[in-house]
């Protein structure tokens, strides 16, 4: 591990975007709002299952397919190919949480390369980092729709770290998910976990080299 990564690697999802408002979008639709996080996790569990089979298909062909499958029997307030449109469409309307943009040009400020891989499509980050301001503080926008595999998968670490021409020990992987910090230590990156809420970390996935509340307190971490 590199005591000072040249390459920071950010994951999208709930890392940098604030995903709260998705629950919005379901309730538009008339179904419960709580079905956002469900709907969530088994999209990440499907994207997880197909990797570990050998295969990979997009982010959103999978969002799609799970909300199909989640909306069956709700009753809904508009027919289905409608809602599921309205619920995906959520995704290009995402904001930053609140300590990004600081943290973000505080680390780009220090002369680190910052670059994002996400498990969702390119379009998706370079929306949400244009509308935050900070999109040319990133040198590169990267999906594992390019590697082949889903994180936490080792190539999709290595896909990153031979785009950007660099060490994965050169790497700094930033993510809120215990197991994408997992699987970027087993890829041989150092990791900082972005702890908003105080939650515990669970003890069957690789710590992370860090612990942050944030990304300008992980900026001042690493100065």
């Amino acid at each position: 591990m590199s005591a000072s990564p040249s390459v920071i690697v950010f994951d999208v999802n709930e890392t940098l975007s604030d995903m709260s408002p998705m629950a919005q979008r379901f309730a538009d639709i008339g179904a419960p709002a709580h079905l956002s996080k469900l709907w969530f996790a088994s999209l990440l569990r499907d994207g997880f299952a197909l990797t570990a089979a050998g295969a990979s298909r997009p982010f959103a062909e999978l969002g799609v397919d799970g909300l199909r499958t989640l909306l069956r029997d709700v009753d809904l307030d508009r027919d289905l190919d409608t809602a599921v449109d309205h619920v995906m469409s959520g995704f290009s309307q995402l904001a930053v949480h609140p300590d990004v943009p600081a943290g973000v040009r505080a680390l780009r400020a220090s002369g680190r390369r910052l670059v994002t891989l996400t498990n969702g499509s390119t379009s998706v980050s370079e929306a949400l980092l244009t509308g935050a301001g900070i999109r040319g503080e990133f040198e590169a926008l990267l999906s594992v729709e390019d590697a082949g595999a889903w994180k936490p998968a080792r190539v999709a670490y290595e896909y990153a770290a031979r785009t950007c021409g660099t060490d994965p020990a050169e790497m700094l992987l930033v993510a809120v998910h215990p197991w994408d910090i997992d699987g970027a230590a087993r890829a041989g990156l150092a990791t900082a976990w972005i702890d908003r809420a105080g939650t515990p970390y669970p003890e069957s996935f690789t710590p992370p080299s860090r612990r942050a509340t944030g990304l300008t307190d992980l900026a001042e971490q690493l100065g």
